[in-house]
């Protein structure tokens, strides 16, 4: 029995993935459970349009992801912080949502949830990675100052 996944399926395949299984599994647990449709003429025509369209939207997210991973590659966030008495100890430490949060004021919307940039603790420029998209990324340096 030929079947269209409508979701992700454990052991057996990915989600829009035309499969094989055998008719009990299909009609007693995948059709009842909304994970699968059989695949019929009409249902994979139907699962076509979808994946082109699909692509269509993806090469564009692609495309803006690219125009703005070249504005952020090389550049360089300053972010002052209070320092502990010596001056080169934070007061706590930079994590990642304070680089998402600088980002944001100088116009680039990104999801902290990407924002890769180790804890820092002492005063000093750091590497950060941003994940704009699956495919594309974008590195910054990061310089943390002695808030005045």
């Amino acid at each position: 029995m030929e079947l269209i996944l409508l979701h992700d399926v454990e052991k057996l395949g990915f989600k829009d993935e035309i499969v094989n299984v055998k008719n009990g599994y299909g009609r007693n647990f995948l059709i009842p459970g909304g994970k699968a449709v059989l695949a019929t003429e009409a249902a994979r025509k139907v699962l076509e349009e979808n994946l082109r369209q699909r692509a269509k939207k993806e090469n564009k997210l692609i495309d803006d992801s690219n125009k703005i991973a070249e504005k952020i590659n090389g550049l360089t966030v300053t972010i002052a912080a209070k320092t502990v008495e010596g001056g080169k100890q934070l007061f706590g430490s930079i994590t990642s949502n304070h680089l998402a949060e600088e980002l944001e004021k100088l116009g680039f919307t990104v999801d902290k949830k990407f924002v890769k940039l180790n804890n820092v603790k002492t005063v000093g420029v750091y590497d950060a990675e941003v994940r704009l998209h699956r495919e594309v990324k974008a590195s910054l340096s990061v310089e943390v100052v002695a808030a005045k």
